[in-house]
Parts: structure tokens; C-alpha cells; sequence
């Protein structure tokens, strides 16, 4: 056979089948009849950080909801040490085809610093978990932590209005709880941290805001309480100490840890053996990824926000 009769049984463009027998139409990624391509050159990125972020469930939350919905789009996970922050953000934010990021630990402060506006709950507690690029090129933030808590604890049944609870943590993601349980309706909240300065300034601004809600600082003892939270990491480890004191816990009291992995923690392993109510944290996350695609219009039906 001459040379110019070899040619090619199927054009480039044309749907073929590949080495795996997975068919696809290269010209044409949306053709009827073949599955949405991803990750081309116009797909949106968003970014998930965190220091470290091996524990991080976002990315692979929105990438299963991305790959459902047949969406352009994906998310990644990074990370960079704190002292290369300044630089990581210069580098993301000259990414013009970053189109939000997901924020957790160490950085939802810096990066709220970061952003030229703001929603209430972001601003009110001075953290982002989320963050949009506006039109400008500029970032916008929001934070979930707060009201997909709340939406989790209403979903499974437990109530909050003339509540007295224990919260320990007054970080970036229990900042945003307080609030929230006040304006929910909260009777009294005792804040314990390791930090008692920043445990006092929220308890301040918290009692300013909603003063019909008693906040507190103390110790970390459920006595006389209806809830204890859990708001800080301590449990992602089966090495960490329990954050508070469950000999105190009573079966008539609930008990909630925001950490997702494990799913049952060791506090709420031992709550539930003492006969309490337990809410793991997964019930937060799937409320916050709902309100986090609403916020990055992951279905681009309106980018007049950016």
C-alpha cells in the first residue's frame, strides 16, 4: 500500500472511540448523544485552601455535583504554608480564571482582608469561607459556616430558641456559630477557648448585637446547659483530646461537633454512650455547599455579581 492511501478512517473531529472504549466528541464536547466534556479552557475553577488540606471534603463534594450536573467546571484542593500566604494570594488572584474559593483553616481571616466587600455575616465576624471575583477583578466574601449550622441543626430536629449552650471554640468557624445561634433565638451561650481574650471580645460584640441572648465565658463544662458544641478541630485526630468535660453530660442534653471526619467523633462516640442526642458535623456541610453554589452561581445563570 502507497503512502497515499494511508489515510485515517475518521477525521479528528469526529466522535471516535478511545482507548477505553469511552466515546467522545472532541470538535463538538456538548453533541447530543455524548457526556459534557470538563476541564476544558473555559471551565470555571475554584479552589479549595486550607493548611493542611488532605482533610478537606469540599473538592470532592463539588466535583461529584459538577460531574452530576454536567458542568463545565471543577475544584481543586491547595494548600501553602502561612508565612507564603501573601504571595499564594497574589498568584490566585492573577489567576483571572479562578472564579471562587472555598476558605478553611488558618486562613479565613487573611483572606476576608483580602476581599473589597462583603456580606453581614462575614463581615460581622471578620472571616470568609467564601469568596467570589467580582466583574473588577476584585473578591466579594461571604460565610456559610454560621447559617449551614443552623439550617443542620433545624433539619434534624433540634431546637435552639431558648436554648442554654455551650460552645467551645471562638475561632474563624465558631465566631459565625455564635451569631447565628443568637439571632436564631438562643437563651444563653458560655463560650470556652483556649484563647480567653478572643473568647471575651465575641462574647461582647455578640451581647451588643442580639442583647436579648446572655453571652458568657467559662469553662468548658456542659453543667446546666441543654447543647454542648464543639467548634474547634480538636477530634480530627483519635489522638486529640476531648474539647470538653463529658462527665458533666447528661442523657437529656444534646451534643454537636462540626467536624465531618470522622464522622462520629470521640466526643460524640462518648456522648452517645451516655444516652445524649448527638449531630455530627456533616449535616453543616451539605447546608453550606448549598448555600456556596448559590453564592458561585455554579450553573451560570446570572453573573451580573461576577
Amino acid at each position: 500500500m502507497s503512502w497515499k492511501s494511508r489515510r485515517p478512517s475518521r477525521a479528528f473531529g469526529q466522535r471516535r472511540a478511545g482507548k477505553f472504549g469511552c466515546h467522545r466528541d472532541y470538535a463538538n464536547p456538548r453533541t447530543k448523544g455524548s457526556e459534557p466534556m470538563r476541564g476544558t479552557g473555559k471551565a470555571d475553577v475554584f479552589v479549595m485552601l486550607a493548611h493542611p488540606v488532605g482533610h478537606a471534603k469540599s473538592p470532592g463534594i463539588f466535583n461529584e455535583i459538577f460531574e452530576r450536573k454536567g458542568l463545565d467546571s471543577l475544584m481543586v484542593p491547595l494548600s501553602c504554608r502561612p508565612e507564603d500566604f501573601e504571595t499564594f494570594w497574589a498568584g490566585i488572584t492573577a489567576a483571572e480564571n479562578i472564579r471562587g474559593v472555598i476558605i478553611s483553616v488558618p486562613y479565613k481571616t487573611a483572606v476576608f482582608r483580602k476581599c473589597a466587600a462583603a456580606h453581614d455575616r462575614a463581615a460581622r465576624v471578620q472571616s470568609a469561607n467564601s469568596v467570589r471575583r467580582l466583574p473588577d477583578g476584585t473578591w466579594y466574601a461571604d460565610n456559610f459556616d454560621g447559617v449551614g449550622f443552623i439550617d443542620g441543626l433545624k433539619a434534624g430536629g433540634h431546637r435552639i430558641a431558648g436554648q442554654r449552650i455551650l460552645q467551645v471554640g471562638a475561632g474563624g468557624a465558631g465566631s459565625s456559630l455564635t451569631y447565628c445561634l443568637a439571632e436564631a433565638g438562643a437563651a444563653e451561650i458560655r463560650l470556652a477557648d483556649i484563647d480567653s481574650a478572643r473568647a471575651e471580645n465575641l462574647a461582647a460584640l455578640v451581647n451588643k448585637a442580639f442583647p436579648q441572648c446572655r453571652v458568657t465565658v467559662g469553662e468548658p463544662d456542659p453543667s446546666g446547659m441543654d447543647m454542648a458544641i464543639n467548634a474547634t478541630p480538636s477530634g480530627l485526630k483519635a489522638t486529640d483530646p476531648l474539647p470538653l468535660d463529658v462527665s458533666r453530660l447528661t442523657p437529656d442534653m444534646t451534643v454537636v461537633d462540626i467536624i465531618m471526619e470522622p464522622a462520629e467523633t470521640t466526643l460524640l462516640r462518648a456522648a452517645k454512650e451516655i444516652g445524649c442526642r448527638i449531630q455530627p458535623g456533616r449535616p453543616m456541610m451539605d447546608f453550606q455547599v448549598q448555600g456556596m453554589s448559590e453564592f458561585f452561581d455554579i450553573e451560570r445563570r446570572s453573573r451580573s455579581n461576577g
